[in-house]
């Protein structure tokens, strides 16, 4: 079966290499806004790549939102170009580094959430009260993934595509182990499917 991992989120970073007057760039850019008193970065937004930008005096910028990382890295050079034209012509793109990738799929089953805790209690907890998935904590690599009864999976904290790759391809046969199977009731005159937790494959 051929699960496909969607990007939801890349958050990169980049140097500017130079300091920024955040108050000039919130004066020139019509895109930007800056209440220091909230927070300590200019909030720039554009429309192509739809991304965020979080500048900072010292020259870093964040950029989220992005779907893969060629966005993240175009829209990070657009705003080097914004800044370049706000009065800072020697900020320059430098060090880009993706920090985090967060990605989503559905396995097409619903999972026995509780067994699946139970059986890998080392990397998951799962608190129903306080929140209804279960949290997979994956060392090797380093990714944490979260699972639904549903089906449902959220990947983050990944560096690269092919570490979320790696990370799901290791959880997807665990998640197989606690499946939850459909049984067919049947009185002789009806039929009903009910989800049956026990069911074996």
């Amino acid at each position: 079966m051929q699960i496909q991992l969607r990007m939801q989120n890349i958050m990169a970073t980049c140097n500017l290499c130079t300091r920024v007057d955040l108050n000039k760039v919130t004066q020139t850019a019509r895109n930007a806004e800056y209440n220091p008193k909230r927070f300590q970065a200019v909030i720039m937004r554009i429309r192509e790549p739809r991304t965020t930008a979080l500048i900072f005096a010292s020259g870093k910028m964040i950029v989220t939102g992005a779907r893969d990382i060629q966005d993240a890295e175009h829209a990070s050079k657009k705003y080097v170009a914004i800044i370049n034209k706000c009065g800072f012509p020697q900020a320059v793109f430098r060090e880009f580094k993706v920090q985090n990738i967060t990605a989503s799929c559905d396995v097409g089953f619903p999972i026995k959430i509780e067994a699946l805790c139970y059986a890998n209690q080392g990397h998951a907890t799962y608190e129903p009260e306080l929140f209804p998935g279960l949290i997979y904590r994956m060392t090797d690599p380093k990714v944490t993934m979260i699972c639904f009864v549903s089906g449902k999976i959220v990947l983050t904290g990944a560096r690269s595509q092919e570490a979320l790759t790696l990370a799901f391809q290791k959880l997807f046969p665990k998640l197989c182990e606690h499946r939850k199977r459909n049984i067919v009731v049947s009185d002789g005159q009806s039929s009903a499917v009910v989800e049956g937790s026990d069911a074996k494959a």
